[in-house]
């Protein structure tokens, strides 16, 4: 039988390496519609939530999960030779930037050679982990190739960018649109068998690897540049004393040639702040410099200093230096409606609030505590008490489930980085980004 029989009868075993905001969502989704899947974590916590069927990701729902595991159609582990039993494997570990703001795929390296050393002939490998163009085929390729077995002929390799917006009510795993790009025509034939079967999305083919490597770090270099103009206008907007929300409601009136895009506290994720680096640093292998993105992300990354300065010149027209200030923010997740803090730009703000002096504290629904440089820092449950007694509130997230009438009735100050008040009636001030 071929593989894309077994793909087709759902007789195809399906391996996931890595068990995080991809890989669970994507092993659920195939164990869904048929397959047996095996989940592989180098996290022995992940592995056993998994394995009691207790889900940790928001994009999961936990009963479907309990009910795969009671069913034996998903199982996680840590032992990484049980891959020999599976047909298909999919990539779906973190690439995050070192220090030099360079591509860190040591966990694509590894999880290859983790795979070359159970690779059989007929197998398919679909790298999912966001890269720079030309992973699949310059890095992934030869370590698979390294066992003799030929890419194309004796296994499958192909590439298909995750494409995961946590939070999102209506697009997600199952439904969005999956782009698949193989080393040869037969590869993405296969790789294309398999999402067809898994997702209801349209299955859209590129001609290689490198044009899904580079149309994923377009879409979010896409975000990443206009997130940027938007913050750029809401700077220049402050000091001209114009409201850059109303200049955004009116521009987005035109119905072609205009796509609305907020200013916000900064970038967060693991995606708009992290995937256009990946092309700066591939393009220097071509003599060129990507200017337009460098910018952008000089601008979205000095929103925390914004931020913080107009809190400064809050509290100062309050006659008080944010020096021993109360600062309650509201938020720490970034974007709304999630738990997730990676890159965060509010962890940006607490930090330089606190080495300004400020009495910073925080409240988040979804992250009652958490960890960050070797600190450990706690919420507060956000009462009428908790938000009077600050000096300034800072909407930094603006989660659904703060009650924002109540906080314009006891704060002091406001300032709204979200334009989350923009219907609320405020007892005393309110200044927006």
């Amino acid at each position: 039988m071929s593989l894309i029989d077994k793909i087709q009868s759902k007789h195809a075993k399906i391996g996931v390496i890595g068990l995080g905001y991809v890989g669970l969502p994507l092993a659920v989704e195939k164990a869904k519609v048929g397959f047996h899947v095996i989940g592989f974590d180098i996290q022995q916590k992940r592995v056993d939530l998994v394995n009691q069927g207790i889900n940790y990701i928001g994009d999961v729902v936990e009963d479907e999960l309990r009910t795969l595991v009671q069913e034996k159609r998903i199982q996680a582990t840590t032992d990484y030779s049980l891959m020999a039993d599976v047909d298909v494997v999919a990539i779906c570990v973190p690439t995050p930037l070192d220090d030099y703001q360079q591509p860190d795929i040591s966990y694509v390296k590894t999880s290859a050679e983790s795979i070359a050393l159970q690779l059989r002939p007929g197998m398919l490998v679909v790298l999912e982990s966001t890269t720079y163009p030309g992973t699949t085929e310059e890095v992934v390729k030869p370590i698979l190739e390294s066992t003799g077995l030929v890419c194309g002929q004796d296994f499958h390799l192909a590439y298909s960018p995750e494409r995961v917006d946590p939070g999102n009510k209506h697009f997600n795993t199952k439904n969005t649109p999956k782009v698949v790009g193989g080393i040869t025509a037969g590869c993405t034939e296969v790789a294309a068998a398999l999402y067809e079967q898994v997702l209801e999305g349209k299955v859209h083919t590129v001609s290689s690897p490198a044009v899904a490597e580079m149309e994923k770090i377009l879409e979010n270099t896409f975000r990443n540049i206009n997130i940027a103009l938007a913050n750029e206008m809401a700077i220049l907007c402050d000091r001209m004393g114009i409201d850059v929300w109303e200049v955004i409601d009116a521009a987005k009136t035109k119905p072609y040639g205009f796509m609305a895009f907020y200013p916000g506290p900064g970038l967060g994720g693991h995606c708009i702040p992290v995937d256009p680096w990946y092309l700066t640093w591939k393009a220097r292998e071509y003599n060129y410099h990507t200017r337009l993105i460098e910018i952008a992300g000089e601008i979205n990354n000095s929103m925390p200093e914004f931020v913080v300065e107009r809190i400064g010149h809050m509290l100062n027209e309050e006659a008080k230096p944010i020096k021993h200030s109360k600062v309650l923010l509201l938020g720490v997740a970034y974007k709304k409606d999630i738990d997730d803090y990676r890159e965060s730009p509010i962890l940006d703000i607490m930090e330089i609030l606190e080495r300004k002096g400020a009495c910073v504290r925080f409240s988040d629904p979804h992250i009652p505590g958490f960890s960050y440089r070797g600190k450990r820092f706690e919420g507060i449950s956000l009462t009428d008490e908790a938000i009077s007694a600050a000096d300034i509130v800072v909407i930094t997230t603006d989660h659904s489930s703060f009650d924002y009438e109540m906080i314009g009735q006891n704060a002091k100050l406001i300032f709204d980085t979200r334009n989350a008040m923009k219907d609320v009636p405020v007892s005393n001030k309110l200044y927006r980004l």
